[in-house]
């Protein structure tokens, strides 16, 4: 009798070893799981930053950091910076000037240079002395003292709806705005009152 209940005993044993045996795989299986969901996050994480890259608002955005950069280090330094607008390519370029012919940009001096997707179209530039342009290339010169001229770009989404980004050569700060933008414009001599 005895010797039936060590067997009994053993298998009882067993059982409940087994039994651990399984919640321990079930523990791993859990933190396997929770491994793989992280990694398929951070995956999706990344693919999400990439494909948002390419939206208006995205692309729109990364021009206003280009050109409160070139504000940013104009102010900070004697360098002097030049954004580009081609309005015909469809792209910008930040670039230090280094050389007083302004007329050639040299590899050297190119900071930034990015290209605009389809949903994403520049349609003119009003500079604050009234010079228009919706063709060609729009040049923004920024010095130790702020911008040479102000003005506004104006951007068209896929839905045609109209955004600006507004430079304001009293102060450094640049702003989108939903919508053609208006903005501060010099007075003329006649429109003075004092």
């Amino acid at each position: 009798m005895s010797i039936r209940k060590r067997t009994n005993n053993c298998s009882a044993g067993s059982l409940s070893r087994s039994g651990r045996l399984q919640g321990f795989t079930l523990i791993e299986f859990i933190i396997a799981i929770m491994m793989v969901s992280l990694f398929v996050s951070l995956a999706s994480l990344n693919l999400t930053g990439l494909f948002s890259r390419n939206t208006f608002k995205a692309q729109v955005q990364e021009l206003v950091s280009t050109m409160q950069m070139a504000a940013n280090g104009a102010a900070e330094s004697n360098r002097r910076y030049e954004v580009l607008v081609d309005l015909d390519n469809q792209s910008y370029v930040l670039r230090e000037i280094t050389s007083s012919d302004l007329s050639e940009v040299l590899e050297k001096e190119v900071i930034v240079k990015d290209f605009l997707s389809e949903n994403c179209w520049i349609s003119y530039v009003v500079f604050d002395d009234g010079d228009y342009t919706n063709q060609g290339v729009a040049k923004f010169r920024c010095g130790n003292s702020g911008w040479q001229y102000g003005g506004k770009i104006v951007f068209l989404d896929e839905n045609d709806q109209a955004f600006s980004i507004v430079v304001n050569r009293l102060n450094r700060v640049i702003d989108l705005q939903r919508g053609d933008a208006v903005f501060l414009t010099p007075k003329r001599e006649d429109e003075i009152i004092f």
